[in-house]
């Protein structure tokens, strides 16, 4: 059997990991051997948190036996057979379970295997749905300033995070962006008057580019990769209200925020929003398996129904398209919000989380705490009083999540931006003491940078 050293040795000379720079992991190297519950194990033995639910996904638990049930009896049916021209069982009564649970808007299921290939689908049946009613000048797709939907070329277009998509700039197609409602750095700190604007801004370009744009894409409520962002109230009613005054495709990005990650079944239900396209994906399966789908209105769906002569097929396709493993674990999945009340649990351990995360508020560089369900993204900045972050070479997230390891969780900061997105089942004491590790973390850490700043400047 091969020894620890060697199996480090093999990830260092193998492995290009995503969103890694390798010189990183080859200083602080880790192997995951195993998980129970909302814990994981490393080659070691050492025992983590798993404090940002193995990156968004993590629903129940790991080992949870309802889902491994279910994967090992699909297995004794089938473990793959293509949806090309045909269907499956799994797939056939998941669709119709993703049509009874996502908002009423929505009547049709089209399967992928990821968040940004759902996203790839999502912009591709808006376009071809403007022309194949016979409308060719909506072409182009409306984003937020660090948007984040991907990390396909589409997915990018429609992206607006400068430090993952510049670079691949000049592969994407042109798209319109406008600012994100970022209370916190707003001018004014004010949630309506920074929604206001911004849904003015909105519909300023909605009034003079409509007709070019063929639709607008929303991560719900909150930006995840962006950093962890909330949207004010009311504002995504708004977006949603703007599409319909100005004939503009909402298509809604619930890969991270749905399946109860915000204290609903789905982020829009905050602010009862029915999207025309929604993209679903992570915790659609518990976070085991690669499955995701883009969930379309019968308007839309209809636009491509004719004979093929004319053209107006959607030719779009993955090999693992509505894979039966991943189809059985999802359905497995939902019904487990049902038996489990998931979504109960999710709200009532929303208040505890929330009051527990006030604390850190006393600690001298934590300038904003951003929540929902979850779902919660912790700024650290250098000076509170003018929100003035640390040198962005001082890497001060990153080196948090290292202490946070060192303590006992894992999780993976968005810049400056601390997450916490637990698995859903977490208890309020394993809750308590995952935000416990946080808080010593953060005030370690940043304290000791700030000191090193102070003296580098004498």
């Amino acid at each position: 059997m091969t020894n620890i050293d060697e199996l480090v040795e093999m990830s260092k000379q193998h492995l290009w990991l995503p969103f890694t720079q390798m010189k990183d992991y080859d200083e602080n190297p880790l192997i995951i051997k195993s998980g129970e519950g909302i814990m994981l194990k490393d080659i070691q033995g050492n025992t983590y948190y798993d404090g940002f639910s193995s990156v968004w996904l993590n629903v129940h638990g790991h080992r949870k036996e309802e889902l491994d049930r279910a994967i090992r009896e699909q297995l004794n049916q089938i473990a793959h057979s293509t949806l090309l021209g045909m269907t499956n069982l799994p797939a056939t009564e998941l669709a119709r379970k993703l049509v009874e649970i996502t908002p009423p808007s929505l009547t049709r299921v089209f399967y992928s295997d990821s968040g940004a290939e759902a996203v790839e689908i999502a912009l591709k049946m808006a376009f071809q749905y403007w022309k194949n009613k016979g409308i060719n000048g909506k072409t182009k797709f409306v984003t937020m300033k660090d948007g984040y939907h991907g990390d396909t070329i589409g997915a990018v277009s429609v992206g607006a995070v400068d430090i993952f998509h510049r670079i691949y700039q000049s592969l994407t197609f042109d798209s319109f962006h406008i600012p994100f409602p970022y209370v916190y750095r707003h001018s004014s700190g004010d949630p309506d008057a920074c929604k206001d604007e911004s849904l003015l801004e909105l519909e300023n370009l909605f009034y003079h580019h409509h007709q070019e744009i063929a639709g607008i894409t929303v991560e719900s409520m909150m930006q995840g990769a962006g950093g962890m962002r909330l949207m004010p109230s009311g504002y995504l009613a708004g977006v949603k209200a703007l599409c319909e005054k100005y004939n503009v495709l909402l298509i809604l990005d619930e890969v991270a925020t749905g399946f109860g990650r915000t204290g609903e079944m789905f982020a829009c239900n905050h602010e009862n929003v029915d999207p025309d396209i929604m993209t679903v994906g992570k915790g659609i399966t518990g976070g085991y398996l690669p499955i995701a789908a883009t969930i379309s209105t019968e308007e839309i769906y209809s636009a491509f129904y004719d004979d093929y002569t004319k053209l107006k097929t959607l030719f779009h396709g993955h090999s693992y398209t509505g894979n039966q493993l991943g189809c059985a674990v999802a359905l497995a999945n939902i019904d487990l919000f049902d038996k489990q009340k998931t979504i109960d649990h999710v709200k009532e351990n929303t208040t505890f989380i929330q009051n527990k995360l006030t604390t850190l508020y006393k600690l001298k560089h934590v300038g904003d705490i951003r929540q929902l369900g979850f779902m919660t993204g912790i700024e650290i900045v250098q000076d509170k009083t003018t929100k003035k972050p640390f040198p962005w070479d001082q890497r001060v997230g990153y080196a948090i999540s290292l202490k946070m390891r060192e303590l006992g969780m894992l999780t993976r900061p968005v810049g400056d931006t601390i997450v916490f997105m637990p698995p859903l089942a977490s208890t309020k004491q394993e809750l308590h003491e995952m935000i416990e590790i946080m808080t010593e973390s953060i005030d370690i850490v940043t304290n000791r940078i700030n000191v090193g700043l102070a003296s580098t400047k004498k």
